[in-house]
């Protein structure tokens, strides 16, 4: 299953943001709790309906993200 298949945007799901697998998991949240220093197995311990190809789904869509972000330099 690739990225674009594990990370979904639904318009009346979680405001429209981007979701894991059609879940209420939000790929914010899984960054929320990578940040805040779980380990991909504690979360898929808190979170059994996840793999961790969620999470690494959730680590490339915001990698490409930030990817695609336009940088503006002072002048």
């Amino acid at each position: 299953m690739s990225t674009s298949e594990r990370i979904t945007i639904e318009p009346g799901k979680r405001g429209g943001r981007p979701c894991v697998r059609g879940l209420r998991i939000t790929v914010s949240d899984v960054l929320g709790w990578l940040a805040d220093d779980m380990t991909p197995a504690e979360i898929v311990a808190d979170f059994p309906e996840l793999e961790l190809e969620d999470i690494r789904a959730c680590l490339a869509f915001a990698a490409g993200r930030e990817h695609a972000t336009v940088t503006v330099r002072a002048a």
